[in-house]
């Protein structure tokens, strides 16, 4: 096998992104600390639009069940109601579990965001929001790729970690990654873990002036991994047994127990699809709660599992677009704009839906069918790299180029 067929299978097998530029593999600074990788932060990205306007419903408003009087949240306390949040919104019934988070003050919800770009396209919506420059596909990366570059510290490969089939947009770029296609499978030996195989190869590209860098920085990140895993008895005992229906619990378990064996992983990015609701969406039960009900099952152990780390941990949860604030004729709802951000974290100030929220009268709402963008999206994930990462001025111009200048009057995370 030539050596670049060989480089090219094993990057592929791994989920292992080796830039091959002159500067790919520098040092992105000067480390912050002792720990430049102390600060977390986990991206869930909810491929197929999510309904916000039921994952924090308006149930104080009362257009709510009159643009959707089959498949609204009744009020709390009703039988199939909302979780009461502040009164004014409530929290889908299926996600029970995130309410001690809520009442602890470590979620918040921001309504009223999204893209300001006004496609309803899935893929053109998911690519904006993974690369932070809406209305622009010429943009080459990620804009988790290049907040990891930015960061002070030096650029290990697993330092970025993406789960799901294949290495995602937001993590493509000139900053190494590596990518799993889930933590179950990714954490299984292969074929140079072999003693003998392993040490042949090791001494075929031992010094290689093109090829070597790449090819010891590849070996080490899946070592990095493998390792985390090996020490991890919730892994080993997860192996054996059932996962939950779609998987996200145990897999979240998985990435907490990888978190805290392995203290260089500093973001992760994961996809979960099954949000297209067009029909038969069903209100406080249904085709929505069943794929809410393991998310926030998987959130809450994914905070439970960090532990202590979570407190240096912000979660954020985004969708490429809300959905239409009327139900349609088939019991679901169509592609619509504004939606609702999740932010998790020990140091979150939550306990609060936030954001500019305009209600839903027919002169409130976008296109007269959509809850309006009152919030870009990227003015949340700036004033977390700001204020949790602790990016200046000028990195985030860097990673989130053109962004709006209206920054939120609301404040997501503390000191």
């Amino acid at each position: 096998m030539k050596r670049r067929d060989f480089l090219n299978t094993l990057a592929l097998g791994a989920g292992i992104v080796l830039p091959l530029g002159p500067h790919a593999w520098a040092a992105t600074g000067p480390a912050s600390g002792d720990n430049p990788t102390r600060k977390k932060l986990v991206v869930v990205m909810l491929r197929g639009a999510v309904d916000g306007l039921n994952v924090v419903a308006p149930v104080g408003d009362e257009n709510y069940l009159r643009l959707r009087p089959g498949i609204g949240l009744a009020s709390p306390g009703m039988e199939g109601g909302a979780l009461n949040l502040d009164g004014y919104f409530g929290l889908h019934p299926a996600l029970a579990s995130l309410q001690p988070l809520w009442q602890q003050k470590k979620l918040a919800f921001v309504h009223a965001s999204g893209s300001p770009d006004a496609t309803r396209s899935h893929f053109d919506a998911q690519d904006y929001m993974e690369s932070a420059t809406p209305g622009r596909k010429s943009t080459p990366d990620g804009w988790m790729n290049r907040l990891v570059a930015a960061l002070p510290g030096t650029a290990t490969p697993s330092r970025l970690l993406g789960i799901g089939p294949v290495m995602p947009r937001i993590l493509a770029g000139q900053a190494a990654a590596v990518n799993l296609p889930n933590v179950a499978s990714g954490t299984k030996s292969d074929l140079l873990d072999r003693p003998a195989i392993g040490a042949a190869f090791d001494q075929l590209y031992a010094n290689h002036a093109r090829f070597g860098r790449a090819y010891e920085d590849g070996r080490k990140a899946h070592r990095e991994v493998m390792q985390a895993a090996l020490e991890t008895p919730q892994m080993q005992a997860a192996d054996r047994g059932a996962p939950l229906p779609n998987g996200f619990p145990d897999d979240a378990a998985r990435l907490a127990a990888l978190m805290r064996n392995d203290p260089k992983i500093q973001m992760a990015f994961v996809a979960l699809g099954g949000w297209d609701t067009h029909v038969n969406q069903g209100a406080g039960a249904g085709q929505l709660a069943n794929r809410l009900a393991p998310l926030g099952q998987g959130l809450a152990v994914l905070a439970e599992r960090l532990g202590p780390l979570f407190d240096d941990t912000v979660v954020v949860v985004m969708s490429e677009f809300g959905r239409t604030a009327r139900e349609n004729g088939t019991g679901g709802t169509d592609h619509g704009h504004g939606n609702v951000m999740w932010v998790l974290g020990g140091k979150v100030n939550g306990g609060r839906v936030l954001g500019d929220w305009q209600g839903l009268e027919e002169a409130a709402l976008n296109e007269g069918r959509d809850l309006p963008v009152t919030t870009d999206f990227r003015s949340v994930l700036a004033q977390l790299a700001e204020r949790h990462l602790l990016l200046t001025d000028k990195q985030l111009e860097q990673v989130f180029p053109a962004m709006p200048q209206k920054s939120p009057a609301f404040r997501l995370v503390g000191a």
